[in-house]
């Protein structure tokens, strides 16, 4: 598997949208840091920010919403919020 920086991007909203959990996503970041490739012309973007992610168990660490806006900024997107209506 090759990581890119839209799937990177795609598995940090399924995250924000809550369709994976934290605990999902750093075991995605960690198994892709060991096993994937990655896109060869953002190797050092997507490499750094996977990383931080599969930090994320980390007490110290974490992950915030300001981490996932500042990695979606890196990775060429502008993040805007919509809010919705509870069902």
């Amino acid at each position: 598997m090759v990581v890119t920086k839209k799937l990177l991007v795609d598995m940090l909203l399924k995250y924000i949208n809550r369709t994976i959990d934290l605990p999902s996503l750093i075991d995605w970041a960690e198994e892709m840091i060991r096993e994937a490739e990655f896109e060869e012309e953002d190797f050092e973007i997507i490499r750094d920010i996977l990383a931080r992610i599969g930090l994320a168990d980390v007490r110290e660490f974490g992950l915030t919403w300001d981490d996932c806006y500042d990695y979606l900024h890196r990775l060429g997107y502008d993040v805007k919020i919509e809010l919705l209506e509870a069902k």
